[in-house]
């Protein structure tokens, strides 16, 4: 609990001492919680593409159902909607299409393509973005499935 009060400390500090936006820096790091759980990070290359990128670890249940950790990464490209939602701050819904890869100790690597939906706040005063994201995914080895992928994080713009 004590980590949760620095962290909201930090990002209250950043929003009253920073006046820029997040998207007019390219570059974002910073953490998401859910499935994945890691570092993520995300590369703006116009006003409304980027690409997203997570690294982490993620929760797997074996036929047994025994619980497991695992490497997660993936990397998407994404298109963002500005105008969906009309307000004073941005929100842009955004989607895309992208790769996971899972694997680790004792576990089946596994390789997936993963569609995204998404919403962010992006305030205006502030180098940052808030999101929440759902992936549903198609497993293509070791075999075919599917999965979904869901995560709520923050990121820094440098």
């Amino acid at each position: 609990m004590k980590h949760l009060q620095y962290l909201v400390v930090v990002i209250f500090v950043l929003m009253i001492t920073n006046e820029s936006s997040a998207q007019q820096r390219h570059l974002g790091l910073g953490m998401m919680i859910g499935e994945p759980t890691g570092i993520s990070a995300k590369l703006w290359t116009s006003s409304i593409n980027a690409f997203d990128f997570g690294l982490g670890w993620s929760l797997y249940n074996d036929n047994n159902d025994i619980s497991r950790n695992r490497v997660h990464f993936h990397m998407d490209y994404l298109w963002h909607s500005f105008g969906a939602i009309r307000s004073t701050e941005r929100f842009p819904l955004y989607y895309g299409l992208g790769g996971r890869f899972n694997g680790g100790p004792d576990n089946e690597s596994s390789l997936a393509v993963r569609g995204v939906f998404g919403i962010a706040w992006l305030p205006n005063r502030t180098p940052i973005d808030i999101f929440l994201e759902l992936a549903p995914s198609l497993n293509l080895i070791p075999s075919t499935g599917f999965g979904i992928d869901a995560a709520i994080g923050i990121r820094y713009f440098f």
